[in-house]
């Protein structure tokens, strides 16, 4: 028996009028970064850091006193006790050219890592060592809370907009960097969940790196991805030192680092993956370039 039109438009609509499933946290993200990948904003936050959150001001303890230095030591070992197995049982993690790290044996040094996930301090720990490195970290991470706690007793040291708080990072900076301590900068910025590309790196690190005369270590993480998102097959390349040269004016200096770093984690990329470093298809407009 032939239906109707006025049947068959409405189941046809039914049908088309059914929703889709809803879109999982992890194809959420992903369709952010991939906006932003297009707009090559890349230093654009994909997920709210919420407002429990300090930001340091002049009397933060960059440089403990000796009664937080025993806290900051309990911390330290656990971490250095436990990351080691987390990173390697949950992520199948493996430290890759450690003859480049070698290569920096001895001095201070400053290092560029992917910022990928919530755990990846560990696994740039895991690199250049749990007790001998500290970690440069944006405000909003200096939170409440024994997260908080533990983050500021486990070598993380935030930026902070207070100008004397910032000059007493700078004054603890140095005189890690001088004693042959290595300190790790998120150069990308912002983190970005599980994305795998390499962004462009900000010139901070560089800057810091110029102005104490210390070598770069660019450090860059692959994975493969689960089918929930999640890491797996997790592999820390550290990548051959990138050196200031004094010949040049500071910024060309810090440009020509910078550019150095980058050249290296995307060779890595492209190596690691078998494929080449494709961006999104550019949707600026050229007022915005």
């Amino acid at each position: 028996m032939r239906r109707s039109a006025s049947a068959w438009t409405s189941s046809s609509l039914a049908s088309v009028d059914k929703p889709s499933r809803p879109r999982t946290r992890r194809e959420k993200i992903e369709g952010i970064q991939r906006t932003l990948e297009a707009y090559r904003r890349f230093d654009r936050e994909t997920i709210p850091y919420g407002d429990n959150w300090k930001m340091p001001d002049a009397d933060y303890h960059y440089r403990q006193p000796w009664y937080e230095r025993i806290v900051t030591g309990f911390w330290r070992t656990l971490m250095g006790l436990l990351g080691p197995l987390l990173v390697r049982i949950a992520f199948g993690a493996r430290v890759v050219g450690r003859k480049n790290l070698r290569a920096v044996k001895g001095e201070g040094c400053i290092s560029v890592c992917n910022h990928f996930h919530y755990l990846d301090t560990l696994f740039v720990r895991e690199a250049i060592g749990h007790f001998g490195s500290f970690h440069t970290m944006a405000p909003w991470n200096n939170k409440g809370g024994i997260g908080g706690h533990i983050v500021r007793h486990g070598g993380m040291w935030p930026f902070s907009a207070n100008l004397a708080a910032t000059k007493h990072l700078n004054a603890e900076m140095e005189r890690r960097l001088r004693q042959g301590k290595r300190v790790n900068f998120y150069a990308e910025q912002v983190m970005w969940w599980n994305y795998q590309k390499p962004r462009p790196m900000k010139d901070g690190a560089f800057h810091y790196a110029v102005k104490f005369g210390v070598p770069v270590l660019p450090v860059f993480c692959t994975f493969s991805k689960r089918k929930g998102g999640g890491i797996k097959k997790l592999r820390i390349h550290i990548l051959p030192a990138v050196r200031p040269d004094s010949s040049l004016p500071r910024r060309e200096c810090v440009q020509r680092m910078r550019e150095c770093a980058e050249a290296e984690w995307k060779q890595c990329y492209e190596e690691a993956y078998g494929i080449p470093l494709v961006y999104e298809e550019d949707r600026r407009s050229r007022k915005e370039e």
